[in-house]
């Protein structure tokens, strides 16, 4: 059960969602302690991982026909199970949030809503979904900013906006790769529904409103520039889709975007935090991303 529980983790998606809490605490005027860059890494990864459980709890049905290697639908980890640590985890952050600041646990609570919904229905339907994803990764910034400010400054709002339309178009590339799956279990993702070609041009849309938003915070970063280049690899990716194709793309995101949240952090901080990320990422995303969304053979 040990090596289910590991893979509902997803490791090469774990380094992520600390440095965008990370980057929120850190965004200007903050000067936040090391302490308080730790609590917003640490909430931000559980509250990812619960999403993870919840998420695949409420998607073992769809799994079940289309990816049933993975651990709730082949027994190897009880649904139960991912439900109860889902939301243990989720209850563990907002605990540790309320004791700290009660405003940023009310704002981690709509998050865990806002997940929770997406799992549970938003999911299947189309931009909704995609939004709702892209939503909870722009509220988790956030948070991260409320421990070091009262009140977000603007630029704060300005960088979640970014990350909003980064991940919703990172989502958008996931459903590109499950379209097969996703029609044979009644998903109205936007693929389905508008086809690939629409799909690719919004993907590419988001993206450079992302990129430009993020320009606008710290229009000077080295790692924004690497970013950009990776994102754009990811876009030529897609100049011809099949599901193969669609993870690579994703795959080049999963490493954008550490880059992109390592952007805004201090320099000498977003340096020292993206070497261990990248440590963690780039292997376990080699060794275990597509046997996790393919069964095998299945990947062209």
């Amino acid at each position: 059960m040990v090596s289910a529980h590991v893979q509902t983790w997803r490791p090469y998606t774990l380094a992520y969602p600390g440095l965008v809490g990370m980057a929120g605490a850190a965004l200007p005027p903050g000067q936040p302690s090391w302490a308080q860059l730790a609590l917003a890494w640490a909430a931000a990864t559980l509250g990812w991982v619960s999403g993870h459980y919840l998420g695949d709890y409420f998607d073992r049905e769809l799994d079940a026909i289309s990816k049933p290697q993975r651990p709730i639908p082949s027994g190897r980890l009880p649904a139960r199970t991912a439900r109860s640590t889902g939301i243990g985890l989720a209850g563990l952050v907002l605990a540790t949030l309320l004791v700290v600041n009660w405003r940023v646990s009310l704002l981690a609570l709509l998050t865990v809503v806002v997940m929770v919904s997406y799992g549970a229905f938003l999911k299947s339907h189309g931009l909704y979904g995609n939004f709702a994803r892209g939503t909870a990764t722009g509220l988790a910034l956030v948070c991260g900013s409320m421990l070091t400010h009262p009140v977000p400054p603007p630029m704060t709002m300005l960088a979640a906006l970014a990350f909003l339309c980064h991940d919703t178009a990172s989502n958008l590339v996931g459903t590109l790769r499950d379209i097969d799956g996703d029609e044979r279990g009644g998903y109205l993702t936007f693929p389905v529904r508008y086809g690939v070609r629409a799909t690719v041009r919004l993907v590419a849309i988001l993206y450079t409103a992302a990129v430009v938003m993020v320009f606008a915070v710290v229009p000077d970063s080295a790692l924004l520039f690497g970013a950009a280049a990776f994102g754009v690899a990811s876009l030529w990716t897609l100049r011809t889709v099949s599901p193969g194709r669609a993870l690579r793309a994703h795959e080049l995101l999963v490493i954008e975007r550490l880059l992109l949240a390592a952007a805004l952090l201090p320099p000498k901080i977003g340096f020292i935090v993206l070497i261990p990320a990248l440590a963690l990422t780039l292997p376990t995303q080699r060794r275990m991303r597509a046997p996790y969304e393919f069964p095998e053979g299945h990947r062209a």
